[in-house]
C-alpha cells in the first residue's frame, strides 16, 4: 500500500481529505487501504445527542469496512465509502442508517451486508482505531493518513474543500517528505 487512511463516515473533513485522496491516487496510481477510525469510539461517554444517530450508523459502517479489509478487498471498501459519502455528505444529510443501507446496495455489497450488524467485528473496528491513534495521537481526530517510510501517522489533512488535481498533488508532494522527516510534528492554523 501507498497510503493508509484512517476515517469515519460520519466527519465530513474527513471525506473531502478522502476524495482529495482518490485524486492524487487516481494521478498517480499508487494503491490505498481505507481503515476504521471511530468517533463513537474517540468520544466513548461524551458523544452530543445530536450525533448520537450519525455516529451509531458509522458504527454499523465501519463493521463492514474492516469485515471487507479482513477479506483483501479495499477496491470494495472504497466504493462502499464513495456511495455513503455521496449520499450523505455531498447531498447534505447526515449519515443514518438509511444511507448506510443504500450505500451498501448501490455499492453491490448485499453479500457482506450482515457485517453491519455482526458484533465480533467491533474488536477489529477498536484495533484499527487503536492503531490510528498510536501513530498520530493524541489529541486527534479523523482522518488519519499514514505512509509507508514514515514513524508516524498524521492527522489530516484538514482541507475545506476537496482540490483540483494541480494542487491536490502539491499537497501530496508536499506532506510526503515531511511525513518521512522524523522531526516533522505539526502544521496548524486556527478554523474559521
Amino acid at each position: 500500500m501507498d497510503a493508509t487512511f484512517f476515517f469515519d463516515p460520519a466527519c465530513p473533513w474527513t471525506w473531502r481529505a478522502s476524495r482529495w485522496l482518490v485524486r492524487v491516487a487516481e494521478a498517480r496510481g499508487l494503491s490505498v487501504e481505507w481503515r476504521a477510525f471511530s468517533l463513537a469510539i474517540l468520544n466513548e461517554g461524551n458523544v452530543p445527542p445530536q450525533f448520537a444517530d450519525a455516529l451509531t450508523a458509522s458504527s454499523r459502517a465501519l463493521r463492514l469496512v474492516e469485515a471487507l479489509r479482513a477479506q483483501g478487498r479495499p477496491e470494495d471498501v472504497a466504493r462502499f465509502y464513495a456511495e455513503l459519502g455521496a449520499r450523505s455528505h455531498d447531498a447534505g444529510n447526515p449519515l443514518a442508517a438509511s444511507i448506510v443501507t443504500a450505500a451498501v446496495d448501490a455499492a453491490g455489497l448485499g453479500e457482506a451486508a450482515p457485517a453491519l450488524d455482526d458484533e465480533r467485528w467491533d474488536e477489529a473496528v477498536r484495533e484499527s482505531h487503536a492503531l490510528a491513534y498510536a501513530s498520530a495521537g493524541p489529541d486527534i481526530g479523523a482522518p488519519v493518513l499514514m505512509v509507508p517510510g514514515a514513524e508516524r501517522g498524521i492527522h489530516g489533512p484538514i482541507l475545506t474543500e476537496v482540490p483540483e488535481l494541480d494542487d491536490a498533488l502539491t499537497i501530496w508532494d508536499s506532506l510526503l517528505p515531511l511525513l518521512r522527516i522524523p522531526a516533522f510534528h505539526e502544521i496548524k492554523r486556527g478554523r474559521r
